[in-house]
């Protein structure tokens, strides 16, 4: 199985090109489109989303991950291997909290390129086929470990809106699980109140509970919690003093 994690969004023919590669090399192979919509170029925030995702990844499921602003610069292309399952995807942070929540995790920078390297759709060209050579089972010819960045600056949680779905509910890069249900949080220059789930919220008045991924969220009972509340990925989420 491959998984494909971007901020290619839909509408365009980024995705459908990925699929072909993969459908030519993986033949065969499940391709599942995990998620499309990561906020354009925020590596910070596809890196706690991802790592939240992890743990419903089969294991030896192949994840490609992609969002790549240095696309053509000096960034490495990698390749880690994090309990039991794979991902693939620039060196630049994508992959670090996937790597520092992992229990056995390995690294390697993939020095193999292919005939035809566009320099600005390295998805396509190198990641895709790579992700394809992993899930056949195989390894890309050339490779070397590496210690792939770790994004030191980064909390193991973050207090900040890192994704806001159609619904309009917004997901946040904190565990929910170190977080007591009698806190209060704010956000969006709001404080407001746990529920554990959609009906026990009055509608109209926003509330955060912990989402099926783990994570805090901040919604409303039948209405858009990010629109009422002016919410954009990178906005503070805290606890309340």
């Amino acid at each position: 199985m491959i998984l494909l994690f971007t901020d290619f969004g839909v509408h365009d023919p980024y995705v459908g090109q990925i699929h072909t590669v993969l459908t030519e090399q993986a033949p065969g192979t499940p391709v599942i489109d995990l998620c499309h919509h990561i906020p354009g170029f925020d590596i910070k925030a596809g890196a706690y989303l991802l790592a939240a995702l992890t743990d419903q990844m089969p294991h030896d499921a192949v994840c490609l991950g992609i969002v790549d602003p240095g696309v053509g610069g000096r960034r490495e292309a990698i390749m880690v291997r994090a309990d039991g399952r794979w991902f693939v995807g620039p060196d630049n942070g994508l992959l670090a909290m996937v790597m520092r929540r992992a229990r056995e995790v390995a690294a390697y920078r993939i020095d193999w390129r292919p005939v035809a390297l566009s320099d600005s759709f390295h998805g396509r060209d190198l990641f895709a086929p790579v992700a394809a050579m992993l899930a056949r089972g195989t390894l890309p010819p050339s490779t070397a470990d590496h210690p792939a960045m770790d994004a030191p600056g980064w909390p193991d949680d973050w207090g900040a809106v890192i994704y806001i779905d159609h619904y309009g509910n917004a997901i946040s890069g904190l565990r929910a699980s170190a977080i007591d249900v009698e806190s209060v949080i704010e956000v969006g220059g709001m404080t407001i109140r746990y529920a554990r789930t959609f009906s026990e919220a009055p509608p109209g008045r926003p509330f955060w509970y912990a989402n099926s991924l783990g994570l805090l969220e901040i919604a409303m009972n039948q209405d858009n919690a990010a629109r009422r509340l002016d919410l954009r990925p990178g906005d503070a989420v805290g606890i309340a003093s």
